[in-house]
């Protein structure tokens, strides 16, 4: 039931005809209370959608009745009109539910450039359908109303004692920190403040979504909202909701990063031994970005070489001639030298484990990024057309 796994929560998920695959296109998840609280954190590209500058406006009292979002267009650089549907978009869902404007957070996704009267009659007209098929089974057909590249929904649900979070995500590409090309709801039954609520987010988000990096590239319409309304009746130890919180942010990057356009590897850059988590991140992203390492794992080629080169480019404190690389558990470099025959390292299976030991400290950190394929290249000259 993904959204509305946790008590108190009612989602929904129609075709408005966004989509020419007929396919659902708009969602909603509405919390039922009794609490309602809400938390968010947004990309921060300086280009923001028209739903982002809403959504900021609506989050910063904490209070949060629903959320809506519409795959098929992303409503970013539409000017005016495209600030004006977001808006319109939260008072029909208000007038509906009989709730405040300001409360109803929006979210959209999709090409970007794009959106006429059709596009906001469509999406108001979800609304409108959406909210007549509200129910607490309506958490798979939000999920998949969500999807636009995406080839699977993805969820996750997490209990513990007493009570629940739920989640669902899009995003199969663009993938890169702050946050991502995604659309994350996550609703909790747990009784949490607002200051808690954001507190945990952060520290989830900071360590998942945002070590997700699959072609360096920044949306405009990241959005993860948490949604927290007690309905439980239990009010959790903060440190495990935060771990239980991460734990599910961690499952959904995960599956986000396996869905990601085109791609033949799933590839975990662990960084080990560095002299702060920061430093840790920025080796860590500067393999994740580098194409031609991507390319060679791409074609099997366990060429570390190119980890060398990455490296390189950062401020990280560490010798490149004192690296020791592992790839899928064969360490072809040491202390900056050839050490296994690359001949050794299999490539073939999807996923990839690359291991870096700066040896200059205590510090890591894990980043989550893809190969650079044909299918990719193809999948994006193509994605207007």
């Amino acid at each position: 039931m993904t959204v509305t796994a946790p008590q108190g929560f009612e989602a929904a998920g129609v075709a408005a005809g966004l989509k020419s695959t007929g396919k659902p296109d708009v969602a909603l998840v509405v919390n039922r209370g009794p609490r309602k609280v809400g938390a968010a954190v947004f990309t921060t590209n300086r280009a923001k959608a028209n739903p982002i500058l809403w959504s900021q406006q609506v989050i910063a009292d904490r209070v949060v009745e629903a959320v809506v979002l519409n795959s098929g267009g992303a409503n970013c650089f539409t000017g005016a009109f495209g600030f004006q549907t977001s808006h319109l978009t939260a008072e029909k869902a208000a007038e509906l539910l009989d709730v405040s404007a300001g409360d109803v957070l929006v979210c959209s996704t999709g090409l970007i450039g794009t959106g006429d009267d059709v596009f906001r009659a469509k999406v108001l007209d979800g609304v409108e359908r959406g909210v007549v098929e509200l129910s607490a089974d309506g958490g798979q057909q939000a999920a998949e109303a969500i999807m636009t590249t995406d080839t699977v929904a993805k969820t996750s649900v997490i209990s513990r004692d007493g009570w629940t979070i739920g989640g669902m995500a899009k995003g199969a590409g663009m993938l890169a920190p702050g946050l991502a090309t995604m659309l994350v709801v996550i609703t909790t039954d747990a009784d949490l403040e607002a200051i808690e609520a954001d507190s945990a987010l952060r520290r989830a988000t900071a360590v998942t979504f945002d070590r997700l990096d699959s072609d360096g590239c920044m949306s405009t319409n990241d959005q993860v909202t948490l949604l927290a309304n007690g309905a439980s009746g239990v009010r959790p130890d903060l440190d495990v909701f935060a771990d239980a919180l991460t734990e599910l942010c961690r499952e959904l990057a995960g599956k986000l990063q396996q869905d990601a356009e085109g791609a033949s590897h799933d590839i975990t850059i662990e960084v080990k031994n560095a002299a702060s988590d920061d430093e840790a991140v920025e080796v860590g992203r500067s393999v994740a970005r580098n194409n031609l390492f991507k390319a060679a794992v791409f074609g099997n080629d366990a060429n570390w070489g190119r980890v060398l080169a990455a490296i390189g480019t950062t401020t990280a404190q560490f010798d490149p001639y004192d690296v020791d690389v592992w790839m899928n558990g064969v360490r072809v470099c040491a202390a900056g030298g050839p050490d296994r025959p690359r001949e050794e390292v299999d490539l073939t299976p999807r996923a990839m484990h690359l291991v870096i030991d700066l040896k200059v400290g205590e510090a890591g950190a894990t980043i989550l990024t893809n190969d650079l394929t044909h299918d990719y290249v193809h999948e994006n000259s193509a994605y207007s057309s």
